[in-house]
């Protein structure tokens, strides 16, 4: 098996559920606590060891593509200040040289035309996907160690009930193996009480290239979109596909509930935070 290397970010949404907020701030740079979102993603994928970033931006996100580069003037100001802590952090966050790739996506044409933008920087070998509306801490390296067991297709789960399943793309459960099980099909938004299970594709993927083959296709399916969903359907009729239970939680912070609930619980878990934002909580409830 080819190792996984290379990650894909759809970074080109809109972001129009976050109005007026993202009319000039591209969504995935809003904070969770004081880090933008789309960094926490990069977090989870840089600690699961892939080592190479593809970012597939639009108009208006080039503030993305500056984030992961040097900001001189703010170095030299937070050296020359003493603030040694702050200047650390931004060095040690920051990707090395030749590990971060921006190509535009320049019609939004669904997540599968997003993916398949990506196509001629991923090459021939194995990749990741990661939505970074998302906030799965832990979960692509749940996500290699399974692609390690069984090779193939990935494609991280997550349970929700069931009278929520229309809401989401979901797998078939076949054959399982602990955290792990085959897929034996998958479907987009089922109508309810027709979902074969309540497992749903949280946001996660590990993929072969041959994707790429059928997305050029360029096939659309819901809301006139190319699906990422609908080729892997196609692929998965050659290939085999298979389902991770995600040991942990996601947020998505598309929705600003989930924005909000991701703030609390990751302000929580900072020590120099959680007291006084318990205590901000309390007074909030009464």
């Amino acid at each position: 098996m080819k190792p996984i290397r290379k990650a894909v970010l759809p970074v080109a949404g809109l972001g129009t559920r976050f109005l007026p907020a993202t009319k000039a701030v591209p969504k995935e740079m809003l904070t969770v606590v004081d880090r933008p979102v789309v960094q926490h993603v990069v977090d989870e994928a840089r600690e699961a060891g892939i080592e190479h970033f593809i970012f597939v931006t639009g108009r208006g996100k080039a503030v993305i593509e500056d984030h992961f580069d040097i900001a001189f003037e703010l170095d030299h100001t937070l050296q020359e200040r003493g603030k040694t802590a702050a200047y650390e952090e931004l060095k040690r966050d920051l990707p090395k040289a030749g590990q971060t790739s921006f190509t535009r996506q320049q019609a939004p044409l669904g997540l599968g035309h997003a993916v398949w933008c990506a196509r001629e920087i991923v090459g021939d070998e194995p990749f990741a996907v990661l939505l970074p509306d998302m906030l799965s801490r832990g979960c692509m390296g749940q996500m290699l160690k399974a692609y390690e067991q069984h090779g193939g297709n990935v494609i991280a789960v997550e349970e929700v009930k069931p009278e929520e399943t229309h809401q989401y793309g979901i797998v078939a459960v076949g054959e399982t193996f602990g955290q792990t099980f085959e897929i034996t099909g998958m479907v987009e938004k089922p109508k309810q009480g027709t979902a074969p299970s309540n497992f749903i594709i949280s946001g996660r993927y590990i993929l072969q290239p041959e994707i790429f083959s059928i997305l050029e296709r360029g096939d659309k399916g819901a809301g006139g979109e190319i699906q990422l969903t609908d080729a892997m359907i196609r692929l998965s009729e050659q290939q085999k596909f298979y389902g991770m239970r995600f040991d942990g939680r996601t947020y998505d912070t598309g929705s600003k509930i989930g924005f909000l609930t991701a703030n609390l619980a990751y302000g929580l878990e900072r020590p120099e935070l959680a007291e006084a934002l318990k205590a901000e909580i309390r007074a909030l409830l009464g």
